[in-house]
């Protein structure tokens, strides 16, 4: 019961974590893609969504090149901060952070996209500035829209586990989430254990889900 209490905890820590991370950047981008245009927004617009499409353990191996003793990145991170990232916690917020940012993006950009870009327009002739119409116009407009893909990507976080499995691996006690859980439990024939954890993330995963929809549900109407 302990076990299945940290692994929980855990898991839920990392998604939260991992979602707070992209936040910034991913609503960001979600309004560049809405409201910019730019050469070579096609091959932004396809990196940022290549998680959804290519297999999650591929995405894990190439974050494993890039932050490996040996990558460029993770020799930087250990060289400036003295921090070492692939198969530590760390690794798990990276893995589930890459692959709930496309989540996040989308739906910035559609909720960006279904704000009327002539209140903008209006709000800049009297002399607002671009922040003051951000903030003021464009952010509390779309909030249901970035709150609904926020609450997706927490979802989309509980569940990862390919990419995690590859740049973080099935440390007890480390790096073990409810979803390496469940797989190390059917290894190991725990079968009882692997249906309690798999009770544990549908239940998060139908809550976060229908709070989503029903966000959606509202905005629509």
């Amino acid at each position: 019961m302990g076990e299945v209490l940290h692994i929980t905890l855990f898991t839920l820590g990392v998604a939260i974590l991992s979602t707070l991370l992209i936040l910034p950047p991913g609503v960001a981008l979600g309004w560049l893609l809405a409201r910019r245009q730019w050469r070579g927004k096609s091959i932004v617009e396809t990196l940022v969504a290549l998680p959804l499409v290519i297999p999650p353990v591929a995405t894990g191996l190439i974050l494993l090149k890039l932050f490996g003793r040996r990558g460029a990145l993770g020799r930087l991170s250990e060289n400036l901060f003295g921090v070492e990232i692939v198969f530590t916690w760390k690794a798990v917020v990276l893995a589930t952070a890459v692959m709930s940012l496309p989540l996040l993006v989308r739906a910035a950009r559609v909720a960006f996209e279904e704000v009327p870009a002539r209140l903008e327009t209006v709000a800049r002739t009297l002399g607002a500035g671009p922040w003051r119409v951000f903030l003021s116009i464009s952010l509390p407009l779309a909030r249901r829209g970035l709150l609904a893909g926020t609450v997706l990507a927490f979802a989309r976080a509980l569940g990862e586990f390919g990419a995690t499995v590859m740049v973080a691996g099935m440390i007890p006690g480390e790096t073990i989430t409810l979803a390496l859980g469940i797989y190390q439990d059917v290894q190991l024939g725990h079968d009882a254990s692997a249906f309690g954890l798999l009770g544990i993330s549908v239940v998060l995963a139908f809550g976060a889900v229908f709070f989503s929809e029903r966000l959606l549900r509202r905005e629509v109407r």
